[in-house]
């Protein structure tokens, strides 16, 4: 998971550098090459577990059941995408801080 969290701090603080610009469906897209170009060089993928649960308990937060993704939940809930990948990173370490305080109790 470090590694992909590390991406994360990156793109927290210069989203224009690697995503184009401030949108939560670019982020999206980008941690889906992500994936991809993990699978294409035969690397084992680290996303699906640092976002392992992610979906469901976005889910949960927003009292949603629906067949949305994460990110469209999110957005659904923000003023527009800029304002949605903030709440991402703040959502995302919510959801990282809880799941470390499960794993260690």
């Amino acid at each position: 998971m470090d590694r992909v969290y590390d991406i994360l701090q990156k793109i927290k603080h210069k989203p224009n550098v690697y995503l184009g610009r401030p949108s939560i469906m670019c982020l999206q897209a980008f941690l889906s090459g992500y994936n991809v170009a993990q699978y294409e060089s035969g690397q084992p993928l680290n996303t699906p577990y640092c976002f392992d649960g992610f979906q469901e308990w976005i889910q949960a937060k927003f009292k949603v059941d629906t067949s949305k993704s994460w990110a469209n939940i999110i957005l659904f809930y923000s003023e527009d995408e800029r304002d949605a990948l903030e709440n991402f990173f703040d959502l995302f370490e919510e959801f990282i801080q809880g799941d470390r305080r499960t794993k260690r109790e």
